[in-house]
């Protein structure tokens, strides 16, 4: 018997389905209409559901999904867009993207991951919510350089509010891996590698939950810093690091610039490439992939830093 696929394209009004090789629904994106996408889709009986990562308006459909017992699959979009140009799909609608995401379904269908749960879409929600105020501290900061009198004080005053929201939410998040003990252990192991702080701790545990569960190159190419080849018959071309995870990536690369020079591991593999030849910024990505596969040997193998 033919297993069924399906695909859903979401936007932030509508959810439109599609079966592949099959018929389609559309219901608006909502706490209704999710429940009755959900009947419609289990009446099917999917081998597989896919939908694109669209910035949080997968989440409460995804979930609804998997408390149904349905296997479902966030698949990055690129990977959805890169699948429709190889079939010369080039319209693109809300319809056309649902059965586009159905096919990509039934031709690739993408491993299913472990849905979190309820306490780490919290945690990784929270994680979030600092990154955006961290990058609305940064643009006032900058536009306090250029802005006239009467502007600079209001500037200041949202500064100073921005600067508190921060604080509360560190703490909130300093309480929320306070109260999971698994999360609390797994901090105080990751924070023992000097050069590991509390950003990148809860970055982790909040957006890399694979960690400890793969091996070194699996991590290091599910969070970017693992080189691919550019090869072509006798052209041998310049490794590159390409896609990953940019949020993680970004605080890993800030604390690698701290374990660089407070991490003797670290330290000394950053001056042994410079030392070879390497240009600082292949050397301080090299750093990070290092880093990256120390955490996660540590996490997987439930072992402290040996060198404190």
């Amino acid at each position: 018997m033919d297993k069924t696929y399906v695909g859903i394209d979401i936007s932030k009004n509508t959810l439109d389905i599609a079966v592949h090789c099959g018929q389609g629904w559309s219901f608006v994106n909502s706490d209704e209409g999710i429940v009755k996408a959900v009947v419609c889709i289990r009446n099917v009986d999917p081998a597989l559901v896919v939908l694109e990562a669209t910035g949080g308006f997968e989440i409460n459909i995804t979930a609804a999904l998997v408390d149904a017992g349905i296997p479902v699959v966030v698949a990055n979009p690129r990977q959805v867009r890169n699948f429709a140009k190889a079939k010369g799909i080039l319209a693109k609608t809300d319809r056309v993207d649902a059965k586009v995401i159905a096919g990509f379904a039934a031709a690739i269908i993408p491993q299913v991951r472990p849905m979190s749960d309820s306490q780490t879409r919290e945690l990784k929600a929270t994680m979030a919510r600092r990154h955006q105020i961290i990058e609305m501290l940064t643009a006032e900061k900058n536009r306090l350089f250029i802005a006239r009198d009467p502007i600079r004080e209001r500037i200041n005053e949202h500064l100073v509010w921005l600067e508190q929201d921060l604080n509360d939410i560190n703490n909130n998040l300093r309480q929320i891996i306070q109260n999971i003990p698994v999360w609390r252990e797994k901090d105080d192991l990751l924070r023992s590698v000097p050069g590991v702080g509390e950003v990148l701790s809860t970055a982790l545990l909040a957006e890399l939950p694979e960690l400890g569960t793969l091996n070194r190159r699996q991590i290091a190419a599910l969070v970017g810093v693992a080189p691919f080849n550019r090869d072509s018959g006798s052209k041998r071309g310049k490794r590159m690091v390409w896609g990953g995870r940019s949020s993680i990536r970004a605080i890993l690369y800030m604390a690698t610039l701290v374990a660089t020079r407070y991490n003797p591991v670290i330290r000394s593999f950053y001056v042994r490439l410079c030392i070879a030849g390497k240009a600082k910024k292949v050397a301080l990505t090299a750093c990070m992939r290092k880093l990256l596969i120390i955490l996660n040997a540590m996490v997987k193998n439930n072992t402290r830093w040996a060198n404190e």
